[in-house]
């Protein structure tokens, strides 16, 4: 039978199109135009890569701090939309303001506002997946989520992509297609979110009581001390840190890798686009082969693949590695999230999916801290752009066997 998704589960789907297009534009557009306003200032293409990875990581800092304390306030009753809503206003605010800047460091200060928002407003998005839909459609409803978001963001992307190539015979200036880009996105984000807005309700929660922060406070502590006994959720969220960490390094920092390459921007731009129509078909089909196959099968499948992809990195210097990159990210780079996701919402108690999604954020959406680092920091240490980006390798390996250990340690509890 076909599987067909309720009118909740579509709404919940279209947030994942809204803010897909926002994280199209910081792959590809967003440090386009850093390394155009950097350029200007006389910052060096090393130099550049390092501090766009070192932005990327402080908002992997706030978030890790935000993240579980909001999440836990979320799992209060009726409180969930609210802190939802507060923190994609503050992420689609940021996306707008970012047009109108023209120094490179007030552009990297606003443009982690805008992140760490975007970022926070995941935690409890992921966390409504408990709310708006069954356990055992879970896979299906979160791959859905995000092929949909690849194939519609690149509406968006699209109308933007053409605004700033073609500034110059439509007779705007450089600055004002970024402002209409930048709007573009945010407005894309933002209506996206209304119809989610409108019909969500909280079906999982804790009761506010006299003290929703202290109380919400309390409750994470808690949370923590139960994480540490239950060795499969807490081995799962090790192997999980490492390898997606390594996926969201590659996300944030694919343009401005190649960037730094000398590559053709133009060129860049349309292959990272291919990456998303690849994404579309790719995650929809592994989607309806979970139904067969082992969730816990295709992740570690998607997990060694991108240790292949990291290798292949160190050998990248020419426009058709990078297309060549770019479809094999496709393949697998939404199904490893989509079921990433599930996997973890399945495990863990639905009344507290707030707090859990806000430590999974810490080591997933939010938390690319390592690998920005250590992708820039290596950069800088040798050199060699391609060493630095090649080093994720490492974090995929002991994702992959961190992962196989907790597969293990769940399949025996049940």
């Amino acid at each position: 039978m076909k599987f067909k998704l309720t009118s909740l589960e579509k709404k919940w789907v279209l947030y994942d199109v809204g803010n897909s297009a926002f994280t199209m534009m910081v792959s590809t557009i967003f440090p386009i135009y850093f390394n155009y306003l950097a350029g200007n200032a006389g910052i060096s293409d090393v130099d550049y890569l390092a501090y766009w990875g070192y932005a990327t990581s402080v908002c992997t800092l706030l978030v890790a701090v935000l993240g579980p304390t909001l999440g836990a306030v979320a799992d209060t009753k009726n409180f969930k939309k609210i802190v939802f809503s507060t923190a994609m206003g503050v992420g689609v605010l940021g996306c707008i303001v970012l047009g109108f800047l023209s120094s490179w460091i007030w552009f990297l200060g606003i443009f982690v506002l805008a992140k760490t928002g975007y970022s926070a407003s995941l935690v409890f998005y992921d966390a409504m997946l408990t709310d708006v839909t069954e356990p055992d459609r879970m896979d299906a409803v979160s791959s859905h989520g995000y092929a949909w978001g690849y194939i519609g963001s690149c509406i968006p992307f699209v109308i933007s992509l053409v605004i700033v190539l073609g500034a110059g015979n439509i007779g705007i200036s450089m600055q004002t297609s970024m402002i209409l880009a930048f709007l573009i996105t945010a407005l894309w984000w933002l209506f996206s979110a209304v119809p989610l807005l409108r019909s969500y309700k909280q079906r999982y929660f804790s009761e506010a009581g006299e003290h929703v922060i202290r109380n919400s406070f309390v409750r994470l502590g808690h949370t923590f001390k139960e994480l540490v006994k239950e060795k499969h959720i807490f081995v799962f969220l090790l192997a999980f840190f490492f390898y997606i960490d390594g996926v969201y390094t590659v996300i944030d920092m694919a343009t401005a890798y190649g960037q730094a390459l000398g590559l053709d921007s133009t060129g860049l731009l349309l292959a990272l686009l291919v990456t998303q129509i690849v994404a579309f078909p790719s995650v929809l089909i592994f989607g309806r082969l979970v139904k067969k196959v082992k969730p816990e099968t295709i992740i570690t499948i998607c997990i060694a693949a991108y240790f292949c992809i990291a290798v292949y990195a160190y050998w990248l210097d020419t426009q058709l590695d990078f297309w060549i990159l770019a479809v094999m990210v496709g393949i697998f780079q939404g199904t490893i999230q989509a079921l990433s996701r599930s996997y973890f919402a399945k495990i863990i108690p639905a009344e507290k999916s707030g707090e859990y999604f806000g430590i999974y954020d810490i080591c997933g959406k939010g938390a690319s801290v390592v690998g920005t680092a250590l992708v820039s920091f290596l950069s800088q240490a040798t050199g060699s752009i391609n060493i630095g980006v090649s080093a994720l390798s490492v974090m995929f390996l002991v994702g992959l066997l961190l992962f196989r250990t907790a597969a293990k340690m769940s399949a025996a509890r049940s």
